[in-house]
């Protein structure tokens, strides 16, 4: 993978959409100009000094529209397996929330090590496959998934971050979300789709690891999609937000840990783990300190060019007219809070990515905590790699160890 570098020259980037032109065609500019600049419940606005009151204010909105579940007790996790492997300690869980099968998860630490640790809740990516989770980012033995050895070697430098950071004296929890892995539907509980991509005539459970199952799989499971989105809306729920509520479960079952000091846990990830990290960085103050990875851009950068490469897991209505995008992660300033970002990264506009970062210096400089804030950018594609690892890793070090 290409080197990280401080702060490249910006790469030679195809502008934004020209003026009358859009994904939406020529509705965009309009579209664009629907919402206040800044949004009614920007930190940035004038209207806005007392950073705790504006933050209870904003955070209970941007709360009420997300629209998470209400939430479960938090669930007993049981240790289906622990082992030693390449250095760390190793456990395999499982909880059962009141919907949907049982989450996977794994937790890794040191081997050696002993009392309360600083931990981070580790969030898996999308990456075109919702039949992976918490594989994407953890090694637990030798024998990996075929699959899942390619997904690293492309995205993580071949490296399995969750065990890396682990070995630096973290406790790390990943787990699946929904709707990934363990989460996933299953195609013995659907109600068959006669017709369209998401038809379910040709698929079943049967021997679900062999590649191409999991192919046919994945290609389903993104046709299916806007169904998933469009059926939560009408239960009055977001995809966000039952994202956003699982991943708080997870971090109840990290925080409860005998070896985890809950004074300092962090979260991170890349893509989608980064959008989860926005959500779950924004709306709960136990992530002392959160590394969003290869997820920051701006609602106009979706709007006008980049919507139809992300999924519907970013979405939540009319949230737009409260907070710019990168204000939902801004909703934990004063918290330490690192960003980055590659400048061929084909999933936003590099414009939009540098807007996204001056929003965040400025609400952090509001708040009187530059200090606290910085967003890097990398030459080349959407990754998470060696160099930006050790990073990020540095970043939680900063905050978390000392």
């Amino acid at each position: 993978m290409t080197a990280a570098a401080a702060e490249p020259a910006a790469a030679a980037e195809p502008a934004a959409a020209a003026v009358g032109h859009s994904i939406i065609g020529g509705y965009g500019p309009w579209a664009a100009g629907l919402a206040a600049d800044p949004p009614r419940l920007s930190f940035r606005r004038s209207d806005f000094s007392d950073l705790e009151a504006w933050q209870e204010q904003a955070r209970a909105k941007a709360a009420e529209l997300i629209a998470s579940p209400a939430s479960d007790p938090t669930p007993e996790p049981a240790v289906t397996d622990r082992r030693r492997y390449d250095g760390l300690e190793i456990e395999e869980l499982t909880w059962q929330l009141s919907y949907g099968p049982p989450t996977r998860a794994v937790v890794l630490k040191p081997a050696a090590a002993s009392g309360r640790l600083p931990a981070v809740l580790g969030l898996h990516d999308h990456g075109g496959s919702k039949y992976f989770g918490h594989r994407k980012i953890t090694r637990t033995g030798p024998d990996s998934h075929p699959l899942m050895v390619s997904h690293q070697r492309q995205y993580y430098d071949d490296l399995a971050w969750a065990n890396e950071l682990a070995r630096r004296g973290y406790v790390v929890l990943v787990h699946d979300t929904f709707p990934f892995a363990s989460r996933r539907v299953r195609f013995a509980e659907m109600t068959p789709i006669p017709w369209g991509a998401a038809a379910t005539a040709d698929h079943s459970d049967v021997d679900p690891e062999n590649p191409d199952q999991i192919a046919a799989y994945n290609a389903w499971a993104a046709a299916h999609e806007h169904v998933m989105a469009k059926s939560l809306f009408c239960a009055g729920t977001t995809w966000p937000g039952v994202v956003l509520g699982e991943d708080q479960r997870a971090l109840d079952i990290l925080c409860r840990r005998d070896d985890v000091d809950p004074q300092r846990v962090g979260c991170a990830g890349l893509s989608v783990g980064g959008l989860r990290t926005v959500y779950l960085g924004g709306l709960d103050s136990r992530i002392r300190c959160a590394v969003c990875v290869g997820f920051m851009s701006t609602w106009n950068d979706f709007l006008l060019n980049k919507a139809y490469t992300h999924t519907w897991m970013t979405y939540a209505p009319l949230l737009p007219n409260l907070l710019e995008f990168p204000e939902i992660l801004g909703l934990r300033v004063p918290l330490p809070t690192m960003v980055q970002n590659c400048t061929e990264d084909q999933l936003y506009t590099v414009p939009e990515m540098r807007t996204a970062d001056r929003i965040l210096r400025e609400v952090y400089s509001k708040a009187g905590a530059d200090q606290n804030y910085q967003g890097r950018f990398y030459s080349g594609g959407h990754k998470f790699d060696r160099p930006m690892q050790q990073d990020a890793f540095a970043w939680f070090d900063r905050w978390l160890k000392a």
